[in-house]
């Protein structure tokens, strides 16, 4: 429980919370977090978390704002970063997986919005990010296609497809493990594997 965060200002208490349910999903089932368990990791009432937030869903959907933010903030910086479009793939997907193995929790949140059946803002916060996060790739391999690192005839769907679903291969391998810090060691390999697939030829 933790005493500093009861006299907190109104944004600093919004930022307090999320971190508490980042920090909650990556130690249980993010569907079973509740209010009463924020609450208690913040040691606050939970009175004073809805005085920041009309429901668990606001709760849910500040979270996911805080997630596109903070993981495109990184992509971006890490693209930026490389003077090819290759190299800054590979950026993109190191950034994405050191992003989720600061906050192994977050892919659980992720999923379990995209498996609700109603449609939620959160949810559509979620689709959101992976529309931006597909137009950011299909950037890179356009830019790859005109400068003839990338094969001219690559379909951008599938290969976009099967980059965030490589991510997500390692966090699926990385909970068998047990150890999050697997997907950072084993990352470099499993990307070399992925560009040789999407590498110009010539």
């Amino acid at each position: 429980m933790n005493s500093s965060n009861k006299h907190l200002p109104a944004e600093k208490r919004r930022m307090a919370t999320i971190e508490a349910v980042v920090e909650l999903a990556g130690e249980q089932n993010p569907s079973e977090i509740t209010t009463a368990a924020i609450a208690e990791r913040m040691g606050v009432t939970q009175g004073a978390i809805f005085r920041h937030f009309s429901n668990k869903d606001a709760i849910l959907q500040a979270v996911m704002e805080w997630v596109a933010e903070r993981l495109m903030s990184r992509i971006e910086k890490a693209v930026n970063a490389e003077s090819s479009p290759l190299a800054a793939l590979e950026s993109m997907f190191m950034a994405h997986v050191d992003f989720i193995t600061k906050h192994p929790g977050i892919p659980r949140m992720l999923v379990g919005e995209l498996q609700r059946s109603e449609d939620t803002a959160p949810k559509r916060m979620v689709q959101t990010l992976i529309g931006r996060y597909s137009d950011r790739l299909n950037l890179l391999f356009d830019q790859g296609k005109t400068c003839g690192e990338v094969d001219r005839n690559l379909d951008k769907e599938t290969a976009a497809t099967l980059f965030i679903g490589t991510i997500q291969g390692l966090v699926m391998q990385s909970l068998i493990a047990g150890d999050v810090g697997y997907m950072s060691r084993i990352a470099p390999k499993v990307f070399a594997i992925y560009q040789r697939g999407i590498r110009s030829a010539s």
